[in-house]
């Protein structure tokens, strides 16, 4: 057997096999169930782009959700990926790291453009191998976290509706970072004792503000607090960070691989979301780093369906704490992927992401 015939017998084939394949995109909008309000705005919806990449059969799905605090929409994030879909036609997904490295080359800025290539890529290599993504990765399905329940902003008799819902799950995370920061924890406490970890999205803008309003935090049954000031200001998160006991987490902050090791003196953990870094691979390089230098790793999500959120959680289990609850937030989920049973992720055993059409 020469060569080209031990070739023909692996995974993916010879280049001059390859037929061309196909891009497309597609802008969603999902529905929330309930007025999502952070510090930063309150929607009643969310458009998230998802991207089909097809070749040789295999549709693999990845989905990007853009924000406008990383001045991104589903519009430019369509523009971007449409932009590299001649190259992707004819590049071989079996070569997905090279793919990618061109692909960010090509694309400026537009992380959430570039995640959702990134995870159809990846959906598409698990489907062509025929194993879920986290064995891909090496990992086991039983060590997949337990996910938080994400509270918004509302009034105190919607926030009670809202725990109401949220029965089956351990652990809430609980949006603050305004002046009624304490009418918000006292409506949650008020309808329930447990566990909390809360994030600011930057809302405080003073060290001395944060300081006091962690300080009080710490007497609610409040474990971490996620992003308390605003990025830039890793002075005073340091100073901050020497005078509470509560771990601080960096979401804004933290963006890229690049970001996390002048995070570390500052922060006591990063959230990790594929969205803001560009994708599964991107994301599982900021999680290596962030366990190199001794910093628990949290993973997060957008708003966004069960392509993303199922994305990110079959690298669930690598991390110390999830908050992948994205999809359980819409009303109109196009697909199944991940589930949730009292809180914890029941990882999908179907090849790729293992999305089923809802």
């Amino acid at each position: 057997m020469n060569r080209r015939d031990c070739l023909k017998l692996g995974a993916f084939p010879l280049a001059a096999q390859r037929p061309a394949g196909a891009v497309e995109t597609e802008i969603v909008r999902l529905n929330l169930r309930h007025t999502w309000t952070t510090t930063m705005s309150s929607s009643e919806f969310r458009e998230t782009l998802h991207v089909r990449f097809r070749a040789q059969g295999i549709t693999g799905r990845g989905e990007g959700a853009p924000i406008v605090r990383y001045q991104e929409s589903a519009q430019t994030a369509q523009k971007a990926v449409q932009s590299v879909a001649e190259y992707l036609k004819t590049a071989d997904p079996g070569q997905f790291s090279k793919v990618l490295a061109e692909v960010f080359r090509r694309i400026d800025g537009e992380w959430a453009a570039k995640a959702a290539i990134d995870i159809a890529l990846m959906d598409w290599v698990g489907q062509k191998l025929g194993v879920p993504l986290y064995r891909y990765f090496g990992l086991d399905a039983a060590d997949a976290p337990v996910t938080t329940f994400s509270i918004g902003m509302d009034k105190p008799e919607v926030v009670r509706q809202k725990i109401r819902e949220a029965e089956p799950f351990p652990v809430l995370k609980v949006k603050v970072g305004l002046d009624t920061d304490e009418e918000m924890i006292a409506s949650v406490r008020g309808a329930t004792k447990k566990p909390l970890r809360v994030d600011a999205n930057e809302g405080w803008k003073s060290k001395e503000e944060a300081l006091r309003k962690i300080n009080w935090l710490e007497s609610q049954g409040v474990e971490f607090i996620e992003q308390p000031m605003p990025a830039s200001l890793i002075d005073d998160i340091r100073w901050l960070r020497g005078k509470v006991h509560m771990p601080i987490i960096a979401d804004e902050a933290c963006l890229h691989p690049s970001d996390i090791p002048k995070l570390a003196t500052a922060y006591d953990g990063v959230n990790v979301k594929i969205d803001k870094c560009g994708g599964m691979l991107e994301a599982f390089r900021m999680i290596q780093i962030a366990r190199s230098l001794g910093l628990k790793v949290m993973l997060g999500c957008m708003i966004s369906s069960s392509v993303a959120c199922t994305a990110a959680a079959h690298l669930s289990p690598l991390v110390d704490y999830a908050d992948l609850d994205g999809n359980l937030l819409i009303a109109n989920d196009p697909f199944t992927g991940v589930r949730v049973e009292k809180g914890k992720l029941i990882l999908p055993n179907r090849p790729g992401l293992g999305l089923i059409p809802a």
